[in-house]
């Protein structure tokens, strides 16, 4: 079997797995693309569910990758009142799809789809529309308070979102608060990772009240930026962002035991990956003004297949 065609079989085994109906496998199947192609990490720990689940996670992943491709475009010609547009335009397709039930578009269709199949609140979605327009005009967050309302809607709900697809061993509720925690702790990691990056898009994804007690503020961020290294206030600042965002790890790892056991080896695989990001970022020096970092492909792979043989217990518990 030729390298083309396995990535085929493989969704469509998962399609079939899911009970998808023919009319929206394309659509489906452009989400997993979407998936494959950004979300590397994400798109590898999601290998780890049961077939039938991974449908529904690669629809929520294509929804959230097509708005943030929309609030990133790099196109100059493209203004803040045309992203404006083109997100209200999005959000308004959406609420009508949900109401509806159905969409022409072939992601919103994937996405309207999973919603109904598991019933995931509409509000959700709201909350993460409502943080993305805030990409286009908040470039900075003051305190601790203004950034986790951003990253409550920008990653917590993610977390909210995917757990009636994950399943839980007891009421959702009861895992609720762990998985937007976990949400916003991958979020967290992502900030720290890409200061640079974002500088270069005019934003600050740390709180600057907290950078200041370092002495620490924008000015001195570009300079970092600017001559691709930190100096030691940054450095400082910098650790204690990520003594910030363990903590938040270590608050949101209880909720992992409250999922259903077929789905705790991916979620886990994720906690420990996107963890070691932080590893990578205190091993560099806090290098993440000149290169972007991540784990390594081997180490991606190591976490992978270490989760393996609690995927098979798991599946044959559940057979029995």
């Amino acid at each position: 079997m030729d390298t083309g065609t396995w990535p085929r079989v493989a969704a469509r085994r998962e399609l079939d797995a899911a009970g998808v109906r023919p009319q929206l496998r394309p659509a489906y199947q452009q989400c997993r693309m979407l998936n494959a192609a950004h979300g590397r990490t994400y798109f590898l720990a999601t290998r780890l569910l049961a077939p039938r689940q991974r449908p529904s996670v690669h629809a929520l992943y294509g929804f959230a990758r097509w708005v943030d491709d929309i609030v990133d475009d790099t196109d100059r010609r493209r203004t803040v009142a045309d992203r404006q547009q083109a997100l209200d335009r999005l959000d308004g397709e959406l609420r009508a799809g949900l109401r509806a039930g159905s969409s022409d578009d072939p992601i919103l269709a994937a996405l309207i789809d999973t919603a109904t199949r598991h019933g995931i609140d509409p509000t959700l979605f709201t909350d993460f529309m409502a943080s993305m327009r805030m990409d286009l005009t908040v470039c900075a967050y003051p305190t601790r308070a203004a950034l986790d309302a951003y990253i409550h809607g920008s990653a917590a709900v993610i977390g909210l979102q995917l757990l009636p697809v994950l399943g839980t061993v007891g009421p959702a509720g009861e895992a609720e608060p762990y998985a937007a925690a976990l949400g916003g702790a991958f979020q967290l990691t992502n900030f720290l990772r890409d200061v640079g990056e974002d500088l270069d898009r005019g934003r600050v994804y740390l709180p600057m009240e907290e950078l200041a007690v370092f002495g620490v503020d924008r000015d001195r961020l570009a300079w970092c930026r600017e001559s691709g290294r930190p100096d030691r206030p940054v450095r400082r600042a910098l650790a204690d962002q990520v003594a910030r965002t363990r903590s938040k790890y270590r608050a949101a790892e209880p909720g992992i035991a409250l999922l259903a056991p077929w789905s705790r080896p991916c979620v886990r695989t994720a906690f420990t990956l996107y963890g070691e990001i932080l590893d990578r970022i205190v091993e560099s020096g806090y290098d993440v003004f000149r290169r972007r970092l991540a784990v390594s492909g081997p180490r991606r792979l190591e976490v992978a297949a270490g989760a393996l043989g609690s995927v098979v217990a798991a599946r044959l518990r559940r057979h029995v």
